[in-house]
């Protein structure tokens, strides 16, 4: 019933998926978050979290960067990351589509209770950016024997 219509690419549907995409880019608006401690879709650097019983792996995609460019910090359990990634442009140069970021980031993300904001590690290598945090000792699972 809704074909292609002549002078345009791809459906009606896919256009209007694609008007809908760029007007949020211009607003700033993001689909909702799919859990309460997510961020928004289309956050930039993407992250990736992972726990286990003896720490908390935050991985940060942010190539283009120097480990200097990079600013972290742990309050209690609100562990920031934020930099600024520079992208050279000729002034004279007209763009049509720039989907490399740029410019300042910030992201925050909420750990759980139990870390200990005295034992992260961070190291950058090849565009990621890797902070482990240790749990306390106190909140490790341990065994009990039986007598």
């Amino acid at each position: 019933m809704f074909g292609t219509f002549t002078g345009l690419q791809g459906n009606l549907f896919d256009q209007l998926d694609r008007l809908q995409r760029e007007l949020d880019d211009s607003f700033g608006l993001w689909p909702q978050a799919a859990e309460l401690r997510s961020p928004a879709v289309g956050s930039w650097p993407p992250i990736n979290i992972g726990a286990t019983p003896q720490r908390v792996d935050v991985y940060l995609f942010a190539p283009g960067l120097t480990a200097d460019e990079l600013d972290i910090s742990i309050q209690q359990n609100l562990l920031t990351i934020g930099g600024q990634r520079r992208i050279e442009r000729a002034e004279e140069q007209r763009w049509y589509r720039s989907e490399r970021h740029s410019g300042e980031f910030r992201r925050a993300v909420t750990l759980p209770e139990d870390v200990d904001p005295e034992r992260v590690e961070a190291t950058y290598r090849d565009g990621v950016l890797h902070v482990s945090v240790q749990r306390r000792e106190s909140a490790q699972p341990r065994r009990i024997t039986v007598s």
